[in-house]
């Protein structure tokens, strides 16, 4: 995972091993306050897993499994093995179908793929079973099994990309499962086509550049996308703005804009922005979470490993030289035979 001029592979797997550190002894990785959601948990896995710390990785997935509800969901954050939030995110439950899928791009093992595959498939059929008759898919199932009001346009984004992943374990463990490539067909639909459908988050940089990272929207739709944001949220020389209207990047962001400007063929665009947000590195390899250039002071005071887990992956990315370096390249609609 070297990325000439950027970071080395044994760098990268330095920011790997800080996302270890971080590691609860029940294998959760939590955020800086110590709760452990399952979508930022899951991605931190897959930064463990392309670094080669699989057996952190894999007690990682052994916490997904211990903490999976009857409806396939996990709480929306855990503390010290405890649901602190009940309600069920459809995002949260939807994003395991990418890291397991990940997993057996990097590591081959079929076995433990098939040890999860039941795990997922109530996962995606939680989140599934939230589409509306547009197509968007709400946010949560609160905990007494009320389903949300609204749909989230980055949210469903992702839930995108894990529903074309698991169309594609699926097939793999010879259990096809045709109704979540139809689901994932209405939702790109909506996402590319229906604004309206999603509740207004424009503020956020995510809002922006989550449908292209996601997969619904590619080719000249995904470029004039990005192209209409650009300066509302990319500071040069710094990285990607969390939200419009206050002077602060954030190292997660950042390195999302940069796995879709990957994911597009805009390969000098994503080394610039990797290249700008590594001010936020730190010397043992972990990374700030953000940075206020207004009042020059890392914002919020901490390092973050979800922050750590997105310059893996998008090093990853970027390298070239990763089985699964192409994963969100190939988030969207596979094209025709």
């Amino acid at each position: 995972m070297n990325v000439p001029g950027v970071l080395t592979h044994e760098q990268v797997v330095r920011t790997a091993r800080s996302i270890a550190a971080a590691q609860d002894d029940d294998g959760g990785v939590p955020w800086p306050d110590g709760h452990v959601d399952a979508w930022n948990h899951v991605e931190c896995l897959m930064a463990l897993t392309s670094a080669g710390l699989i057996a952190e990785a894999r007690a990682g997935y052994a916490w997904l499994v211990r903490h999976q509800r009857a409806d396939g969901s996990w709480p929306m954050k855990v503390c010290g093995g405890v649901a602190a939030e009940h309600g069920g995110e459809s995002n949260h439950a939807a994003y395991i179908a990418v890291g397991v899928w990940h997993d057996l791009l990097v590591t081959g093992d079929e076995a433990f793929a098939r040890g999860l595959w039941p795990v997922v498939r109530r996962a995606l059929d939680f989140a599934v079973d939230l589409q509306t008759a547009r197509g968007e898919i709400l946010w949560e199932r609160a905990h007494d099994g009320a389903p949300g009001s609204h749909a989230l346009l980055t949210g469903c984004s992702s839930i995108h990309q894990s529903l074309r992943h698991a169309v594609r374990l699926a097939e793999r463990m010879g259990d096809p499962q045709p109704e979540w490539e139809l689901a994932a067909d209405r939702l790109a639909h909506v996402i590319a086509a229906h604004p309206e459908a999603f509740a207004d988050k424009s503020r956020f940089s995510m809002d922006w550049y989550y449908p292209v990272l996601g997969g619904a929207v590619r080719g000249t739709a995904a470029t004039e996308r990005l192209a209409a944001g650009w300066d509302t949220f990319v500071v040069p020389g710094l990285g990607v703005r969390c939200v419009s209207d206050q002077p602060w990047v954030t190292g997660a962001e950042s390195c999302e804009l940069v796995l879709a400007l990957d994911a597009i063929g805009d390969r000098e665009r994503a080394l610039t922005v990797f290249a700008d947000m590594q001010r936020l590195r730190h010397d043992d390899g972990s990374y700030w979470t953000g940075w206020q250039y207004a009042n020059e002071a890392w914002f919020p005071h901490e390092r973050s490993a979800y922050t750590a887990a997105a310059v893996v992956l998008a090093a990853e990315a970027l390298a070239g030289d990763s089985p699964a370096g192409a994963i969100f390249r190939e988030a969207a609609a596979p094209g025709p035979a």
